[in-house]
């Protein structure tokens, strides 16, 4: 399905982008997969076997520099990347009364400023040679419904935003959509508070749980030529839990 794609990944080597790696593998993609975590990329790297068509990066999205030689490297090595995947991002379950200003810019930097720099950067790579390509950003539930952990749930909202923009600024050559996770299970779930948890799931409709797996599914989808006339959308995957 994505055999002749080469897509970045952001926040590859655990969680969701790990999944959305492993599947864009299998659908027969090459990767060049970004974290900040070294030791995970080697790790990644080992447990794809070493695949050939699978490249690692050591970013930190929030740093502007540093996304710029990325993007040097691309279109050096690169050029004829297709695809984005804007999915590092960092969820820390603070009341906004206990944030300090480094951390409320830490949280911001991370979760919508990596997403700006990506998108602007990789649009630059294709749209002025009108290249096709697709970017997918990984938003959440709690971008549509609200966080307890309001600065969390700012970021989310904004990279809805965000998608609806570059849509229109991209086209027609780069569709951008978003997706809408409710609570998967990763590592980073387990910061949500209990009480926060039972209540977003007491919403689904479905009661088996959303897996990393089941996000990448919809990224593949989003990634190819089957979502062609999609742009601008967000995929909500919350077992039916917020009907509107």
């Amino acid at each position: 399905m994505l055999s002749n794609q080469k897509v970045i990944v952001t926040g590859a080597a655990s969680g969701i982008g790990k999944a959305v790696v492993t599947q864009c593998l299998q659908e027969g993609a090459a990767v060049i997969a970004c974290d900040l975590n070294q030791e995970a990329l080697l790790a990644l790297k080992e447990e794809m076997n070493r695949a050939e068509r699978l490249h690692t990066y050591c970013v930190d999205v929030s740093k502007y520099e540093e996304v710029a030689a990325f993007f040097a490297h691309i279109e050096a090595e690169h050029a004829d990347c297709t695809s984005l995947v804007n999915n590092a991002g960092i969820y820390l379950a603070k009341n906004i009364l206990d944030y300090d200003l480094d951390t409320i810019e830490k949280v911001l930097a991370i979760n919508v400023k990596g997403c700006i720099y990506f998108s602007q950067m990789f649009g630059k790579l294709l749209f002025p040679a009108q290249k096709r390509g697709t970017i997918v950003n990984l938003s959440s539930v709690s971008g549509i419904e609200g966080s307890s952990d309001a600065v969390y749930g700012t970021t989310k909202a904004a990279i809805l935003g965000l998608t609806k923009s570059c849509a229109m600024n991209f086209a027609p050559y780069i569709r951008v959509n978003a997706v809408a996770p409710t609570m998967v299970a990763t590592p980073m779930m387990d910061t949500i508070p209990e009480w926060r948890r039972a209540e977003y799931l007491a919403h689904g409709l479905i009661d088996s749980p959303v897996m990393p797996a089941d996000v990448a599914d919809t990224v593949v989808f989003l990634l190819s030529e089957k979502s062609k006339h999609y742009t601008g959308a967000t995929f909500d995957i919350n077992n039916g839990g917020y009907l509107r």
